[in-house]
């Protein structure tokens, strides 16, 4: 199998990276293609033994899936540039803020997915949100997942519920970095280092809700003792409407992240 990245970023990368390390694609033949930073190419084809090159024929020359990660500014120029050499193969889109529709008006009808994985790939963690068009075959299927499966979890969801994952897992770590900042923030002022109580804090949280098969409400109750100091500080947070200020930050991040592919596509539709 022959993959093409168009676009060499930091998502790029992290795909290359967790395809390099699954047995799913040992033989897969990887290149890679971006604007202009040559010396960006050298890096990835150094460290992971991928191709790289700027001839367009050669670069898509029996191509089996195309994976478009550019910045979206410079989307519909790499969809350009994709369509004399697109055979209707796999694409799958990284990018927010474009719609398989839009893709499909450059492009013409092909095998095209579209994936919101998150910063967390970097390090094979990500939560990744994959809709498909109706031209997929089963066993593209299966290759999208695969790639997907080898940065983080993956999980099937309807176009019309990506901006909702963007909203939520796209920006989520950006989330909890702010709690950790805040947490951080309160230890110092009482002068305590605090970042290791914290970060295993976290982990130990994340291990629960993935094991005990014991809802986030069930657990937290379970730690909140009457009179205690979790019901105390859980009443703070109650008061500053808390709950209410992550539903808010998760619904605007939502509505935003349609509002930047509707004026995506108002701007750039030909």
């Amino acid at each position: 199998m022959k993959i093409v990245f168009v676009g060499a970023g930091s998502m790029a990368e992290a795909m290359i990276k967790g395809m390099k390390n699954s047995s799913e694609f040992k033989h897969t033949d990887i290149w890679v293609t971006n604007k202009h930073d040559h010396a960006r190419l050298d890096k990835l084809s150094e460290h992971y033994g991928v191709k790289s090159t700027y001839n367009f024929s050669e670069l898509f020359d029996a191509a089996d899936l195309i994976i478009l990660a550019v910045k979206p500014k410079d989307a519909k120029e790499a969809l350009s540039s994709v369509k004399p050499f697109y055979n209707r193969q796999l694409l799958i889109s990284v990018l927010a803020g474009l719609s398989i529709s839009f893709i499909e008006q450059i492009l013409g009808h092909g095998a095209i997915a579209r994936a919101m994985p998150n910063t967390s790939a970097m390090i094979g963690e990500s939560a990744t949100g994959l809709s498909f068009n109706s031209q997929l075959s089963d066993s593209q299927k299966a290759v999208a997942r695969s790639i997907f499966s080898s940065i983080g979890s993956v999980t099937y969801v309807e176009e019309s519920r990506l901006d909702l994952v963007t909203g939520l897992s796209g920006s989520g770590p950006a989330y909890i970095y702010y709690v950790v900042e805040a947490m951080e923030k309160a230890a110092a002022e009482l002068g305590e280092d605090a970042m290791p109580f914290i970060i295993q804090t976290l982990k130990g949280a994340a291990h629960m809700l993935e094991t005990s098969n014991q809802s986030p409400e069930n657990l937290r109750k379970a730690i909140t003792s009457e009179g205690g100091t979790t019901e105390a500080g859980i009443a703070e947070l109650d008061c500053r409407q808390v709950k209410d200020a992550f539903a808010a930050c998760i619904k605007e991040a939502t509505v935003h992240s349609e509002r930047l592919r509707r004026q995506f596509e108002q701007t750039h539709s030909s």
